[in-house]
């Protein structure tokens, strides 16, 4: 598919086009690791930042789906005399559509490249964002709008390891990742990369190790592969993960537009037939969009703050334009 190929200039990461079993395109350039030279690969691990409230939104998911918690749970309930400022009628669907009106420890309304209050070596697990997320009074009444809420999803993970009795990490893992085959997946140690991870470079060229948590927790620092996000989207819509009525839930229009003509569901993003996960971080973009009716997932991954979104969604848009089938 040489006259599909995207967009790749000044771009650092990876661009894949699959469907079904198979690999339609994949494109990889730029470094993963600048000082020892090693360039980034197909196989290579990219960090997800806000592509991680995807994950936490699955795994809040699979607790109602058990019984554990309900959509109308007030997160007061489980959260007790923590996070005081959280409004007593903010509810976990709340918190999932971004409509909780809590006030944000990253308010990307005001920065979204804000620096933590925190150094970051501090937040290593996600009891330890706390502290961090207290203090913030209440930006509007819950259910009023849609306003993106960092804090929200890392209080749903809060929520998570209450109701699971495990770290957020061990959760996702055995409720999102495992059942969908993404052995490649999982939220490593910032300091503490694994071989073939990416480290993410900010615009002056330094890495992003002091930018974001060493841990991350609900609302990014999930890392993965091109490959393994293509066997996210099916295992997501063959029920592997969580229960085809969630998957309704969960890719529900429940914001028509939530900027730039996007819907927005619970933990993902809406074009039209697509679903797209998205994040964007310091050193960090990506972009994983999946046409359910054909099986064709286009994602993007960046080690580098470079624009992604777009190159992803014209290509989706030239494979459904030429109709391209995998070649045998």
């Amino acid at each position: 598919m040489s006259d599909l190929e995207p967009d790749l200039e000044d771009f650092s990461g990876v661009v894949s086009a699959r469907r079904g079993d198979h690999v339609l395109g994949e494109w990889a350039v730029g470094l993963a690791d600048r000082t020892a030279g090693v360039p980034n690969t197909p196989a290579t691990r990219f960090g997800l930042a806000s592509g991680t409230k995807t994950f936490t939104a699955l795994t809040t998911l699979s607790f109602i789906g058990d019984g554990l918690i309900r959509l109308e749970t007030p997160a007061r309930e489980i959260l007790g005399e923590d996070l005081p400022l959280i409004s007593d009628d903010v509810t976990i669907d709340h918190l999932l559509t971004h409509t909780s009106g809590i006030g944000d420890y990253l308010d990307e309304e005001v920065d979204a490249l804000a620096p933590l209050s925190v150094p970051v070596q501090q937040l290593d697990s996600t009891p330890a964002y706390l502290p961090v997320l207290d203090g913030f009074p209440m930006k509007f009444s819950a259910g009023e709008r849609f306003s993106y809420c960092n804090g929200g999803y890392v209080v749903l993970a809060i929520i998570a390891e209450r109701a699971g009795g495990a770290p957020f990490a061990d959760l996702v893992h055995a409720r999102v990742l495992e059942p969908a085959g993404m052995s490649a997946s999982g939220f490593p140690r910032s300091d503490l990369l694994p071989p073939g991870t990416a480290t993410g470079y900010k615009d002056d060229g330094r890495t992003n190790v002091f930018a974001l948590p060493v841990v991350g927790s609900g609302d990014g620092g999930a890392h993965s592969t091109a490959a393994d996000l293509h066997r996210f989207w099916r295992a997501l819509l063959t029920g592997r993960i969580i229960d085809p009525a969630l998957v309704a839930l969960f890719t529900e229009r429940v914001t028509a537009d939530a900027g730039d003509g996007l819907g927005y569901g619970r933990g993902v993003w809406l074009d039209d037939e697509d679903v797209i996960i998205v994040g964007g971080d310091h050193g960090v973009v990506a972009v994983s969009r999946h046409h359910p009716p054909s099986s064709t997932t286009v994602t993007g991954l960046a080690n580098a703050e470079k624009p992604t979104f777009g190159r992803v969604r014209e290509l989706m848009r030239a494979i459904k334009a030429k109709d391209v089938v995998p070649a045998e």
